[in-house]
């Protein structure tokens, strides 16, 4: 006879998730409302949380973020972003209710740079080939 059961293990809803995974999830939100909401330093407008990553024994957070602007700009905001951090961690432990808030690192996150260089390149190519 077939297990009933067995199809829901590999669901990828929510409630099937593994804990650091759902654990992101919410937290990306909650990073995504403080950084845009609560936090009032002008060097944070053009910052955008793309992804959070949380360890596997949920200590740590890596809260990975695009800015848009130039190389100063970037620094500054991500200077600044650091230096909020634990404000950040204080926000989510309380607004989530948590006991112990993982420790949060953000990261630029350059994935839709590096997507971005290679369209540039692909279409030097394309025009190079014509």
């Amino acid at each position: 006879m077939k297990d009933n059961y067995s199809s829901l293990t590999t669901h990828h809803s929510p409630l099937f998730m593994r804990r650091p995974e759902r654990l992101a999830e919410v937290l990306r939100a909650e990073v995504t409302e403080i950084v845009g909401y609560e936090l009032e330093d002008p060097r944070l407008q053009a910052v955008t949380v793309t992804d959070v990553r949380v360890s596997e024994n949920l200590r740590e957070a890596k809260v990975f973020v695009v800015v848009h602007g130039n190389d100063k700009e970037i620094k500054e905001a991500l200077k600044a972003l650091q230096n909020a951090a634990t404000f950040v961690r204080q926000q989510v432990a309380l607004n989530l209710d948590l006991r112990h808030a993982p420790l949060i690192n953000f990261v630029r996150d350059t994935v839709e740079e590096n997507a971005t260089r290679v369209q540039e390149l692909l279409k030097e190519i394309h025009l190079t080939d014509s």
